[in-house]
């Protein structure tokens, strides 16, 4: 099964993340309209059309903000509590936090989810929750640390409300729920951007990761690496478990669970000129291990039926 999944679902993921590293090393791709694309234009497609076609029940939503959570607030405390044992400065705190509560559940895991569910819209769905959650807390609490606690909370939640996947997912599951006909002229187009999904975003992704350089000697960035990709399935496993969720949001859980660090966390980093060398290394170390753990960890969701 490990090789089988490895070879059909992990591997194809990251044959598309070199295209795109290839790309930027010839092409020097423009970085930015390609984030707008990916944010503005695919990724609320994927997330509406998901929850729009999904059987998810209001129960289940329920469950999954509850896992979330739990998940975000284990995950802070343990990386605090790692960070004050180390002695870490303020700002490389903010920077350690980020690197282990903020995964990359968009541009990777929306892909990871596609392949390994075939599409499935309660999958989907389960995904699109946790990615909504995760840019919460993303254009949130990983704002305000990266800035030491000196940001403008009030301009802080404007910025978030100005994205368009809260939104998406709000209408997504109101016209669900009203079983509303969509406008075949609305539908089509919506599924057309929905099935690009897994080449842009992974070609995005390659095409970020490329620019970052390949010194990996901090320490701070393997104990990092460790939480993000060990802990925190352990975690998402002990939740699924406690909470009593089974089969495919449990599955979906799990290995949503496993994401590697985010993008977000070093363009965060960048923008306020916060250990942005450390920020850079936990995305390109944890994507690049991510190989394996990844693997693995859709082979235990398997048993989660």
């Amino acid at each position: 099964m490990f090789g089988t999944i490895l070879l059909d679902v992990v591997l194809p993921i990251f044959v598309l993340i070199g295209f795109g590293c290839i790309m930027q090393y010839f092409f020097r791709l423009d970085l930015y309209t390609l984030a707008k694309i990916n944010f503005y234009y695919i990724t609320p497609a994927v997330v509406f059309t998901g929850l729009y076609h999904s059987e998810i029940s209001l129960i289940l939503m329920g469950e999954v903000s509850l896992f979330y959570a739990l998940y975000i607030a284990i995950l802070y405390v343990i990386s605090t509590i790692v960070a004050r044992s180390l002695k870490y400065s303020p700002g490389m705190r903010g920077a350690f936090t980020n690197s282990v509560m903020l995964d990359n559940s968009g541009n990777y895991g929306l892909p990871i989810n596609q392949l390994v569910f075939k599409g499935d819209p309660l999958a989907i769905s389960v995904q699109a929750l946790i990615m909504t959650f995760q840019s919460f807390v993303t254009f949130t609490y990983g704002t305000f640390v990266v800035q030491n606690g000196k940001a403008n909370t009030r301009k802080i939640l404007i910025n978030f409300l100005k994205m368009p996947v809260p939104y998406a997912l709000v209408l997504g599951l109101l016209l669900n729920l009203l079983h509303s006909p969509l406008p075949n002229l609305l539908a089509e187009p919506l599924n057309y951007i929905s099935h690009s999904m897994v080449a842009v975003a992974l070609l995005t992704l390659g095409a970020q990761i490329v620019q970052y350089p390949f010194h990996l000697r901090r320490t701070a960035v393997y104990i990092s690496m460790v939480l993000r990709l060990i802990a925190g399935p352990i975690v998402g496993f002990m939740l699924v478990f406690f909470l009593g969720l089974k089969g495919i949001p449990a599955q979906a859980l799990l290995i949503a669970s496993g994401m590697p660090t985010g993008v977000n966390t070093s363009i965060l980093a960048e923008e306020y000129k916060n250990e942005t060398d450390f920020a850079a290394q936990t995305v390109l170390l944890s994507t690049i291990v991510n190989v394996i753990t990844m693997t693995l960890l859709i082979s235990v969701s398997r048993h989660l039926t």
